[in-house]
C-alpha cells in the first residue's frame, strides 16, 4: 500500500495545527475550567473508496479533549493510501497503531502542561461485540493495553467511530 502522510492536523474553529499548537490549545481548554475533569480520547477511523480502479483509503485520527458535562474540542489529520484494497484484518490494526503512534507523540507533551490527575486518557477503536470485528477485539485492545493506554471499543468508542469518522 502506497502511503502518502498529507495530514496536518485541523481544528474547525482554528484551522490547521501543529502538535505544539494543540498542545496548548489543550492546555489553555483545561485552563479555563481547572475545577472540572476533563476526558482525552484518541482515535482513528478509516473509509475505503475505489478512484479509476485504485483503492485509496483515507485515515483519520482524532484528538479530543473532552470537558465531563461541559463542552469540548478536537483535532483531527487525514492521511491517504493508495494500493490494493486492505483486508479489514489490516484496517483495524493499522487505525489502532496510527491513535497508538499519534498517543505516543502527544501524551508526554501534554503531560508537561496539564496534570494528568486532571484527565483520562483512552484510545478509542472501531471495533465491537456484534459485526466482524467482534473476534479482534482482544487482540486490538491488547494492543493499546500493552502500550499503557486504556482501550474503549464500540459502543463507547465514539472518538473513532463518530468523531473521526465525520472527517473519513
Amino acid at each position: 500500500m502506497e502511503n502518502s502522510k498529507n495530514g496536518k492536523f485541523h481544528s474547525p474553529s482554528k484551522g490547521i495545527m501543529e502538535i505544539s499548537d494543540i498542545v496548548s490549545e489543550v492546555a489553555s481548554f483545561v485552563d479555563e475550567e481547572p475545577t472540572k475533569f476533563y476526558r482525552l480520547v484518541i482515535g482513528t477511523d478509516s473509509q475505503t473508496r475505489k478512484i479509476n480502479g485504485e483503492s485509496e483509503v483515507d485515515f483519520v485520527t482524532a484528538i479530543i479533549v473532552h470537558r465531563i458535562g461541559r463542552g469540548a474540542r478536537y483535532f483531527w489529520k487525514k492521511e491517504k493510501r493508495n494500493g490494493r484494497p486492505p483486508v479489514l484484518r489490516d484496517k483495524i490494526y493499522t487505525e489502532t497503531l496510527m491513535s497508538l503512534q499519534t498517543a505516543q507523540e502527544i501524551v508526554p507533551k501534554i503531560r508537561k502542561v496539564v496534570s494528568p490527575a486532571k484527565y483520562d486518557l483512552e484510545i478509542h477503536i472501531d471495533v465491537g461485540p456484534l459485526g466482524p470485528t467482534r473476534e479482534m477485539i482482544r487482540e486490538v485492545v491488547g494492543m493499546v493495553n500493552g502500550n499503557g493506554f486504556v482501550a474503549k471499543t464500540k459502543p463507547d468508542s465514539w472518538g473513532a467511530s463518530s468523531v473521526a469518522d465525520k472527517h473519513t
